[in-house]
């Protein structure tokens, strides 16, 4: 069934397929500009399922980029410009394109697996992760509180570390 509808989606010009290079080697699928225009929507009913995530069962199935739709809002209002932001979870990585528009560059605005060209990468935990989503902790208390790893030499890794 999945297979399906994502056949519908880049049929219906909202997702393109594309192959992460090595050693993650795996196929992708990413918003296309229309699809993009749908990320109100998947955030708001991110919101929405978000209180059924609370308490983490252990037969539940977690995959990082599930994070990153709650994540976008937040990432993208930091204070350091346009940036890329790998965030590494146990579950696995993603990556968000941050600023004040739609995506700046006109490419995506977050996808699966780490990106070529990060600024920083941020390691965290699914339950930090949660807690940056609902409002709970930001950023800047995660790093200070040693809960967020800021990797990266430039200026946006600096300016997320406080320096």
């Amino acid at each position: 069934m999945l297979a399906s509808r994502l056949k519908d989606m880049e049929r219906e010009e909202l997702a393109t397929r594309r192959k992460l290079p090595p050693p993650a080697a795996a196929t992708v699928y990413e918003l296309t500009a229309r699809g993009r225009e749908l990320l109100p929507v998947l955030t708001a009913l991110a919101a929405w399922g978000a209180p059924d995530l609370a308490e983490r069962r252990p037969t539940d199935a977690v995959r990082a980029h599930w994070f990153a739709i709650p994540l976008i809002p937040l990432l993208r209002r930091l204070p350091y410009g346009p940036a890329v932001l790998d965030v590494r979870l146990d579950e696995g990585e993603f990556h968000v394109r941050t600023g004040d528009g739609p995506a700046d560059d006109g490419g995506t605005v977050y996808g699966d697996g780490p990106a070529p060209d990060a600024d920083a990468r941020l390691v965290l935990d699914a339950d930090t992760c949660r807690a940056l989503a609902q409002g709970v902790l930001t950023v800047e208390e995660g790093v200070k509180d040693g809960r967020i790893e800021v990797a990266g030499e430039g200026p946006v890794a600096a300016a997320l570390r406080g320096e």
